[in-house]
């Protein structure tokens, strides 16, 4: 065989491979039911003529307690202009270490 021939063979075999692998994916979707849709009620009525349904009593206030951790005040008011920064108190610097000795030789 010549490489021309061959080189052919080889296309056509690669594209026959790639057929069938499209062939076996597209099969098990091809073969389920599409789903059938849920019947949907209306919001509307019930079907008996007594109208919408009332909405659903909104959740009363909490029974009290502690308060939440985060229900705190915060310790800086942002209502007047500036910066958070401006507002913050200042940290407190470190204290200067002292430096090293060298050791001075006795002799």
């Amino acid at each position: 065989m010549s490489q021309g021939a061959q080189l052919m063979l080889w296309i056509a075999g690669v594209h026959l491979v790639g057929l069938v692998c499209v062939a076996v994916l597209m099969f098990p979707a091809l073969r389920d039911a599409p789903p059938t849709p849920t019947p949907r009620r209306d919001d509307g009525e019930d079907g008996w003529g007594r109208g919408p349904r009332p909405p659903a009593p909104k959740p009363g206030p909490s029974g009290g307690g502690i308060p939440l951790p985060d229900a705190r005040p915060a310790n800086v008011r942002l209502r007047e202009p500036g910066r958070l920064f401006d507002h913050l108190p200042q940290r407190e610097r470190r204290p200067a270490r002292e430096p090293v000795r060298t050791p001075e030789r006795v002799g």
